[in-house]
């Protein structure tokens, strides 16, 4: 078999496959290396699995609250193993279909395996040695297991392994305030299990502004989660009942009863057995590669996209970072990963939809700016859905009144965000983005609303 390839790409994350078959319909030769399961992050461990499950729970919680939309559903009885089974065959879909799809192309040639760089230009996959003009890396991240006293000796849970649980804890405790620990602790919570989210910061989800904080933190304390922050010091150890967690907070108990242990403290990139130092890739602190705007590292033949270039660690982000190397290989295109706006979700319930700035990254730009706020009370759908929780914000800048970003937590707040995106990019002003007719009733409908309630930030 010829090993030598116009391009080799490891991993069968958001990025690769669809590089893949961008190559190959340009006439590349490509070889594609996969050490697990096809998909990567995002089909088997991340958002197709997360995601299934929280629309599992947003079901249940939908039915108990039948009296609220006028029946009676009755005592309902959660079955964990069928949730697991249903998150498991739509997992099983995804990965099939993506390996169908990538043994399929033309062109390529599929190798299971680990991959490792054997040289600059060389790739060892079990006992072969494939060469490539060019070389991408993408081979996403896995969950980040913090240092902390007593973790070596208590079993514990991670964001992949906590959705093999084929029963409902008893008690949860999930170690991490953000976005991963936040989706499992209202999932299992609606599931029926006893939550006590753990955060070492002051609030959750700090990168957030400090009022969206807060209003997750509501949220989640009305459906019976507890809540401790400014848990300076954590330590884990087992009891007569189970497991439970040492706190020093400024209050509580100093120590958390559990009988299950969630860590979601982050992910680290899956960086550290590939060889990289045999192809001149460097990688900073925290095991992130090191690349340039367009994504290149420091081996100028190698690429890195997805989780493990730090640059996004979102599905989409790394979506584009393949449509960003591809159109600079194929059309020149002179794309960058800077010129890209941050636009995210937080998928509890309600969803947090994020684009754009936030009130401390206008501050820390000095630009001077304005806020329009609303709360979902006022807005008819989410009324008329009797899901009237959170609020909608936008900033503006003030001399411009160009649309700078904007935080929307409520019923359908990951969809709306996306009506602000191209307004920002275009750096339209907020009095044209209101000129525009929306459909009513809907939740986007009210941006325009929010902006004309505009303050000094």
């Amino acid at each position: 078999m010829d090993h030598r390839f116009d391009a080799i790409i490891i991993g069968t994350g958001q990025a690769g496959p669809s590089l893949a078959a961008r190559l190959s319909d340009a006439g590349m030769k490509v070889a594609i290396v996969e050490s697990g399961k096809f998909g990567g992050t995002c089909v088997n461990v991340g958002c197709t699995p997360t995601k299934t499950l929280v629309a599992s729970a947003y079901a249940i919680h939908t039915a108990r609250r039948g009296s609220t939309y006028g029946f009676d559903a009755g005592d309902v009885l959660v079955d964990m193993r069928r949730v697991k089974a249903r998150k498991d065959a739509v997992v099983a879909k995804a990965t099939k279909g993506v390996e169908k799809w990538m043994r399929e192309l033309k062109n390529v040639t599929v190798f299971v395996g680990h991959g490792r760089f054997a040289g600059e230009r060389k790739v060892q996959v079990n006992g072969d040695v494939l060469e490539g003009e060019r070389i991408f890396i993408d081979v996403g991240g896995r969950p980040l297991v913090p240092k902390m006293p007593g973790i070596e000796n208590v079993p514990y849970l991670t964001n992949e392994t906590v959705m093999e649980l084929d029963t409902v804890p008893e008690h949860l405790a999930v170690i991490g305030g953000s976005y991963i620990g936040l989706e499992f602790a209202q999932a299992f919570r609606r599931f029926g299990a006893e939550v006590t989210v753990v955060e070492m910061g002051p609030r959750l989800v700090a990168r957030e502004d400090e009022d969206v904080s807060a209003a997750i933190r509501e949220i989640l304390e009305g459906e019976g989660i507890a809540v401790r922050v400014d848990a300076k010091c954590i330590s884990l150890e087992r009891d007569a009942d189970g497991i439970s967690t040492g706190l020093e907070c400024h209050e509580g108990a100093p120590r958390e009863p559990a009988s299950h242990i969630l860590l979601a403290v982050g992910r680290a990139p899956n960086t550290s057995d590939l060889g990289l130092d045999k192809a001149g890739i460097a990688t900073d602190a925290r095991g992130y590669i090191q690349v340039d705007e367009a994504l290149r590292t420091t081996n100028p033949g190698v690429w890195a996209l997805g989780d493990c270039n730090g640059k996004g660690a979102f599905t989409h982000t790394a979506y584009n970072d393949y449509e960003i190397v591809a159109d600079n290989l194929l059309a020149n295109a002179g794309r960058k990963h800077t010129d890209r706006i941050p636009v995210y979700a937080l998928f509890m319930d309600p969803p947090l939809g994020r684009v754009g700035m936030n009130a401390a990254e206008i501050r820390a730009a000095k630009i001077p700016a304005l806020v329009g706020k609303i709360p979902m009370t006022g807005v008819p759908r989410a009324v008329e859905k009797g899901e009237a929780q959170g609020f909608m914000k936008v900033y503006v800048e003030k001399e411009s009144l160009r649309i700078l970003g904007a935080a929307i937590l409520g019923t359908g707040g990951d969809e709306s965000v996306h009506s602000l995106i191209d307004a920002i990019y275009s750096r339209i002003p907020c009095t044209e983005f209101q000129r525009h007719v929306r459909i009513h009733p809907t939740v986007s409908e009210l941006l325009p609303t929010a902006m004309e309630r505009l303050q000094p930030l």
